[in-house]
């Protein structure tokens, strides 16, 4: 007697819950892989360890609001420049211009602040921003030049138009009043910089977890063949993200010249570039592309921030902590090249 057959199961319907699960390959990794999971979710323990020895070590001075808040205030711009880069980096691409792309912006915007409407100034600047992240995109994936030669390359040309724009000079805004405004004022004892912040990092983090768009940026990072032959548009898709890039390393710019009005073509550079991708890295974002979370990198980078925090409080000598953060680069670094090593050999 022939055994029954099983029934053919019906294909997926566009858009309902099983056709939005993640590819495995395409849209990234399963979520049951132990080693995915860990490079997920590991820089939580570190963050929580600092926390807490720290507050055991100097108190209130440490955990207090003073101290938490002011933390938040001056990593602002970084962590919104480095929500951005996470979205280029889990694309497949790089950014090595944010820093340069922080000074231009900010130099122009502060500079017409001082002979006009602050709000147009901060908006110019923005969109400055913009179009250097989408000149960024064109080059580095229309012209298929590496994201690292492309934006390396970039960042000394941006870097020369700010300084002719200062002309080398430090520009002083101290009568810019409204221009202060837009990162000093305070609501709920948090200033705008870091509500600012706060509102950035919660819209890309939406846009690249519940949104299409999103998906397709993951799928850029993992395969991009694979993406491009499912229909995903990946060249534009990167080009979206450098574009991303470039508008936050912009307003990031333009909120530390409002908080100090005063800017300059020397501001940002490579130190502030380490920084940012540091913070991503140290997040979980894979070098490689198509892993990481704007999460991931909010906590990676507020974990930067809090060590610098504790060298300061504990009065140690700040070399050191150069090298405890090369070192942890180093080990986030080795630690996604193990783990994908693991998991595909």
């Amino acid at each position: 007697m022939s055994q029954p057959q099983a029934a053919t199961p019906a294909p997926e319907k566009p858009g309902s819950p099983d056709s939005r699960r993640p590819v495995p390959g395409v849209f990234g990794a399963s979520s049951a892989d132990f080693l995915g999971r860990a490079r997920s979710g590991g820089i939580i323990y570190p963050f929580i360890v600092l926390f807490v020895v720290l507050s055991i070590w100097k108190g209130s001075t440490f955990y207090g609001k003073t101290n938490l808040l002011e933390i938040l205030d001056q990593q602002s711009a970084t962590l919104i420049i480095a929500a951005a880069g996470t979205m280029v980096l889990i694309a497949g691409g790089i950014d090595l211009s944010v820093g340069a792309t922080y000074a231009l912006a900010q130099v122009i915007a502060t500079k017409m602040a001082l002979t006009g409407n602050p709000v147009l100034a901060i908006v110019v600047g923005v969109l400055v921003g913009v179009g250097v992240g989408a000149v960024n995109g064109v080059i580095a994936t229309f012209f298929r030049i590496n994201s690292l030669i492309a934006t390396l390359a970039m960042s000394f040309v941006i870097g020369g138009l700010a300084a002719l724009v200062t002309n080398g000079n430090l520009i002083i805004a101290y009568s810019a009043l409204g221009f202060a405004n837009f990162a000093r004022t305070e609501f709920l004892d948090v200033t705008t910089a870091a509500w600012t912040m706060i509102a950035v990092v919660i819209i890309l983090g939406i846009v690249l977890s519940r949104t299409i768009a999103g998906r397709y940026m993951y799928a850029a990072g993992s395969n991009a063949e694979a993406a491009r032959l499912a229909g995903v548009r990946v060249q534009w898709i990167k080009l979206v993200t450098f574009a991303i890039s470039g508008g936050a390393a912009a307003l990031g710019g333009i909120i530390d010249a409002s908080r100090v009005l005063s800017a300059s073509s020397a501001n940002g550079g490579t130190g502030l570039t380490f920084t940012v991708l540091a913070g991503i890295v140290v997040g979980g974002a894979s070098i490689l592309g198509g892993e990481g979370a704007i999460w991931r990198t909010v906590i990676g980078t507020l974990f930067i921030a809090v060590i610098g925090n504790g060298f300061t409080l504990l009065a140690w000598n700040p070399l050191y902590e150069q090298i405890t953060l090369g070192v942890i680069l180093l080990l986030a670094v080795g630690g996604d090249a193990w783990s994908r090593l693991r998991t595909t050999g």
